[in-house]
């Protein structure tokens, strides 16, 4: 054995290079720890976070459309949704933790759940061998279907020993539709495949494109484990989701329901093309209610853009399609003529009529124009009212006659665009709202014709030669029956947002309403002269009896125009309409029905079902009786029904004296 005095220097060199060397190692292993742990670690953990654990995308609820409950005082304050998100399930497949063998086996199995056909079979069997650890192969799949699948995966993964999740199911959401098609046009809908970026719904067009930025919410994230011991549906939530805001709209779902039926029943009577209705409050421009005929089933998107037949019901017509209005424009030319005679009397001038004037109204000829102007039938003196209740042509051409005659036809044109807005956008909350047309005195067509001829002004009287949408003429007509005040159309009150379990106004549309503030646009007395003049028209010696309401009193003006086709006028090709209020007093709403070609035909005792008069003075008639009684307006003529009712009395009812005094003075001046 060596001594102790033996260990050399070489020895002594040999551990020194030893423990260098050691140290060396220890200082490799601390630097790759720092790589590892400090340099790289954000590198590595998401290695390893994406081998055991999915990042999962939290959806949230889109926002909804709720029905105006609070139209009647006692109508019972609850929530009734006209779009709500009902929970949905996506199915996604981990095809990496999956056995090759089992693949197949997973796949039948889930296809006995589903109605798939066979090309679908097929896309989703191909998905099972992607190389990825996320794959959805299903789609808004119901919480039942979701859960027998679960109790099936839940034995077959314990048996073959795969992952419990390596399927698994994220909850969505999807729209549903409590009244089926009602509201189709105005609301339209989402399509079913979400932008694959933001994962956001992407409206067809409606409302749903309108208030979208609304609508909206912001998505969160789950995160799962993998592992046989996890469930399907464990995870953390890290981001909680964010709901969208709701959307309380003006439409009241019983009135809605009211005019939809009411107007699909008459544009069949009619045989129509299709028809539309308008139901405006005339005070505040609330929309109670906005049909259109044939409906647009929204859960049918697909089909309807899908075919160029159908494609057209998808528009949302009272707005944007433009339409020569006829005869429906009258009361609205003899609201600018009476505003002429303020002008006059302003200037110290004789007004250009009076309305107890006796007016020529047998000579159709005016400058500009071809051919004389022509009436149903020759009157050889007419009154306002007769002009009015006869929808005489020749008498309201006589009118602005005399306007441009005093005024110029720059203050007729001006009134038309600055009075009633004609030519522009009403404002009201529907995208591609169509702004309209009024001929521009000076200016000309692409085709270098003069916008405004001679014969301009005797056409715009008769709602000719003007194109408008039918908002801007209910808006119009509710301008008249409030009593001259303006009036903004709107479709919503209020959006609320749910923030921490608590409902917040966000936009209140109703908020410091004032009528009395408003813009008077029309002198009152000159509305009460107007609604006097059109409460004749559903009377006997008026053009549409048919619209005449038991109980009620009310105003209103038919009107049928030719539509242009291949450049000329058509005179088998109407689009017809009745617009009126009740009761005329304090109307509680405006009511305007269009009518778009009803058929060509004859009905016995009435005349031409392409008159307003006939095809759609009745569905006036039929939705304003129901909608009446729903809000609970008391009858303003309790003497004023048909025969045999027992409360008629024919000598008592509205404007029974009137009528009988017109009635007169007609005969005296036409009839002897």
């Amino acid at each position: 054995m060596r001594s102790r005095s033996s260990f050399g220097a070489k020895d002594t060199k040999r551990l020194v290079f030893i423990a260098c060397f050691v140290f060396f190692l220890f200082c490799l292993i601390v630097i790759q720890y720092y790589k590892l742990q400090i340099s790289e670690g954000n590198k590595w953990r998401k290695i390893a976070s994406a081998q055991h654990h999915l990042d999962v995308t939290e959806y949230f609820m889109r926002g909804g459309f709720y029905s105006n409950t609070d139209i009647k005082e006692d109508h019972p304050d609850q929530k009734v949704p006209f779009v709500v998100e009902v929970p949905k399930f996506h199915l996604y497949i981990d095809p990496n933790s999956i056995d090759v063998n089992d693949k197949l086996i997973i796949a039948k199995k889930l296809f006995e759940y589903f109605n798939f056909t066979s090309s679908e079979k097929e896309n989703i069997f191909c998905e099972f061998f992607k190389k990825s650890r996320s794959r959805k192969i299903i789609s808004w799949i119901d919480k039942d279907k979701k859960d027998e699948i679960i109790k099936w995966w839940q034995n077959f993964s314990k048996e073959k020993k795969i992952v419990r999740n390596a399927i698994f199911f994220v909850g969505d959401y999807k729209r549903c539709y409590p009244f089926g098609p009602l509201l189709g046009q105005i609301l339209h809908t989402v399509q079913d495949q979400k932008d694959p970026i933001s994962f956001q719904s992407l409206p067809t067009g409606g409302l749903e494109l309108y208030f979208n930025d609304h609508l909206k919410g912001q998505l969160g994230r789950r995160i799962i484990t993998r592992s046989s011991r996890h469930p399907l549906d464990t995870g953390k939530v890290i981001d909680k989701p964010q709901d969208g805001s709701d959307v309380y709209l003006t439409i009241n779902h019983y009135l809605q329901a009211i005019a939809e039926e009411e107007l699909d029943k008459g544009v069949k009577i009619a045989n129509a093309k299709s028809g539309w209705a308008i139901m405006m409050d005339p005070y505040t421009g609330q929309i109670l209610a906005l049909a259109q005929s044939p409906t647009f089933d929204v859960t049918r998107y697909r089909d309807y853009f899908n075919d160029e037949s159908l494609k057209e019901t998808t528009k949302l017509k009272a707005l944007v399609d433009l339409f020569e209005p006829g005869s429906i424009f009258k009361p609205i030319t003899l609201a600018i003529c009476l505003k002429a005679n303020d002008e006059l009397e302003k200037m110290g001038k004789e007004p250009i009529f009076y309305p107890d004037e006796k007016i020529a109204a047998s000579n159709g000829n005016f400058p500009g124009r071809s051919k004389p102007i022509k009436d149903a039938r020759v009157h050889k003196f007419l009154n306002m009212n007769l002009g009015i209740q006869k929808s005489s042509n020749i008498y309201i051409a006589t009118l602005v006659d005399r306007l441009i005659n005093t005024l110029g036809e720059k203050w007729y044109q001006d009134s038309l665009i600055e009075l009633f807005g004609f030519s522009k956008k009403t404002g009201i909350e529907f995208p591609f709202e169509a702004d309209g047309f009024v001929p521009q005195v000076g200016k000309f067509y692409p085709n270098k014709a003069p916008q405004w001829s001679k014969s301009t002004p005797y056409s715009l009287a008769m709602g000719y030669n003007i194109l408008v949408n039918s908002i801007q003429i209910a808006r119009a007509f509710a301008i008249i029956a409030n009593g001259g005040k303006d009036v903004q159309p709107t479709l919503f009150k209020k959006i609320v947002k749910n923030i921490d379990g608590k409902e917040r106004v966000i936009l209140d549309n109703t908020k410091n309403f004032d009528f009395q503030k408003m813009r008077q646009i029309i002198n009152p007395e000159h509305c009460k002269i107007i609604k006097k003049a059109t409460k004749y028209i559903t009377k006997i010696g008026g053009t549409s009896r048919l619209a005449d309401i038991p109980g009620y009193s009310e105003a209103g003006k038919s009107g049928t125009a030719e539509k242009i086709v291949d450049g000329k006028y058509n005179k088998d090709i109407h689009i017809s309409s009745f617009i009126g209020f009740v009761p005329v007093e304090k109307p509680s709403f405006v009511l305007m029905i269009v009518i778009d070609e009803p058929e060509k035909k004859y009905v016995p005792g009435l005349g031409s079902m392409q008159l307003g008069g006939v095809c759609a003075a009745p569905i006036f008639k039929d939705i304003a009786t129901r909608a009446l009684k729903y809000l609970g307006v008391a009858p303003d003529d309790p003497f004023g029904y048909p025969y045999p009712d027992p409360r008629r009395d024919a000598a008592k009812a509205d404007w029974a004296d009137e009528l009988k005094q017109l009635s007169e003075l007609y005969k005296s001046w036409n009839e002897r």
